[in-house]
């Protein structure tokens, strides 16, 4: 992922949904050490709130597009199919695992003299992207 995008900001419910479970999901650890990855609380309480009442939207996504609406992103990584329309309808740029996927093989992961080692690091990367991302 830090090949792809410079950073990464999630909400504390996504960092919460990753990390504080029992047994840890793969990619708990990198979440928790990756220089890379920022965690911050989001503003606007009645944002998360309204989307979790209204969309039916579970605390992860809502806090996911309300800290995306707050900080203007470039880009909102959702997968889950109501997430993602309230997301487009709010205006946010949005794409979900399998636009990773075809991004970084156009940018940097599929290169033919090293399809093998990219091939590892994408699938070592594979289960890390679906932390990101909502359940369908």
């Amino acid at each position: 992922m830090p090949q792809l995008y410079d950073r990464i900001i999630i909400p504390v419910a996504v960092y919460q949904e990753l990390v504080d479970v029992n047994p840890p999901v793969p990619g708990a650890l990198e979440v928790q050490s990756a220089s890379w990855i920022e965690v911050r609380q989001v503003s606007n309480s009645s944002v998360v709130e309204r989307l979790q009442q209204e969309a039916k939207l579970d605390a992860g996504e809502s806090e996911a597009i309300a800290l995306a609406l707050e900080l203007d992103a470039d880009l909102l990584l959702i997968d889950e199919r109501r997430g993602r329309a309230e997301a487009d309808r709010l205006g946010l740029r949005i794409t979900g695992l399998l636009g990773i996927l075809v991004e970084a093989k156009r940018k940097i992961w599929f290169v033919k003299s090293n399809r093998c080692l990219m091939l590892s690091l994408l699938l070592q990367n594979l289960e890390f992207l679906r932390l990101f991302t909502t359940k369908f």
